[in-house]
């Protein structure tokens, strides 16, 4: 399984069903850096040292720090889904695909919205 640190805008509930799965994650407030206004590239360098792939859902500014330098052990960048387990499930089975993540960026999005709706 994968040692991930969740950023600090990361749902919860999302690390907690992970966690589940069978992931170890560390959060920026399990670190005690929580509301500290702390800078992108610090927050990648702090996953990295401490050996741990990212996941974020502050896709722009990850992407961007991922096209400067692949030097990390991964980042895992989400946009936001209601649906909490059925996101940690699309982020396990892309984390379980894309074994080892060093130097990856993975992308797990929200599936489109069916546009049949029941009467």
């Amino acid at each position: 399984m994968a040692r991930l640190y969740a950023n600090e805008n990361f749902p919860l509930p999302v690390v907690e069903a992970l966690r589940i799965a069978g992931h170890d994650i560390l959060t920026v407030a399990e670190t005690g850096r929580a509301e500290q206004s702390w800078p992108d590239d610090e927050v990648l360098q702090f996953a990295t040292q401490n050996h741990r792939a990212l996941i974020t859902l502050n896709r722009k500014h990850f992407i961007q720090l991922h096209r400067q330098s692949s030097e990390h052990l991964g980042i895992i960048v989400c946009t936001f889904d209601p649906d909490f387990s059925g996101q940690a499930e699309r982020i396990d089975t892309a984390i379980r695909d894309q074994t080892p993540l060093q130097g990856k960026l993975l992308r797990v999005n929200r599936p489109p919205r069916s546009s049949v709706r029941p009467e």
